[in-house]
């Protein structure tokens, strides 16, 4: 697969997916069967975010600005909150819907925690394998591509 496919997929196709599946999801009715403990929508809220915390990560760690591992981190957590902010703001506009502080919170909180776990478990992987390179979220860098004699990962 062209290297520029295979990153899009790998990388950029789960984030874009993910973000329709949310979308859809928002623009339908609520369900009628959560989980019943209280505050579970909010652990919802917090784990769905905390994914695409993740996998905004993940995409961006594919651009060139991939060893700034602050701008990395901070971007990431942008993207995700934002999402949060703009599904909230969605959801004001659907039928037997309606936006909540409390969900853009947890949908922040989610966001954040997820870059910062995903980000501490790649560093912690790094040290592990004793890898000096930036090898983080599966990216390898052009220098690392051409030092193994090719373009594969």
């Amino acid at each position: 697969m062209l290297p520029k496919i295979r990153t899009f997929t790998i990388y950029w196709l789960p984030l874009i997916g993910y973000c329709v599946f949310i979308y859809i999801q928002s623009s339908y009715p609520s369900p009628e069967r959560l989980p019943s403990f209280d505050y579970s929508d909010k652990l919802l809220h917090f784990g769905a975010y905390a994914v695409m915390g993740i996998l905004f990560y993940r995409a961006y760690h594919t651009l060139s600005f991939r060893n700034n591992i602050q701008l990395l981190v901070m971007l990431s957590m942008i993207s995700a909150s934002l999402y949060g902010i703009s599904d909230e703001i969605h959801q004001s506009f659907v039928p037997e819907r309606q936006g909540s502080f409390s969900d853009v919170i947890a949908d922040i909180i989610g966001g954040i925690c997820g870059v910062y776990v995903y980000n501490r478990w790649i560093a912690a992987k790094k040290i592990e394998t004793g890898r000096q390179d930036s090898v983080v979220g599966g990216v390898p860098t052009e220098r690392e591509k051409s030092s193994r004699g090719g373009s594969h990962a």
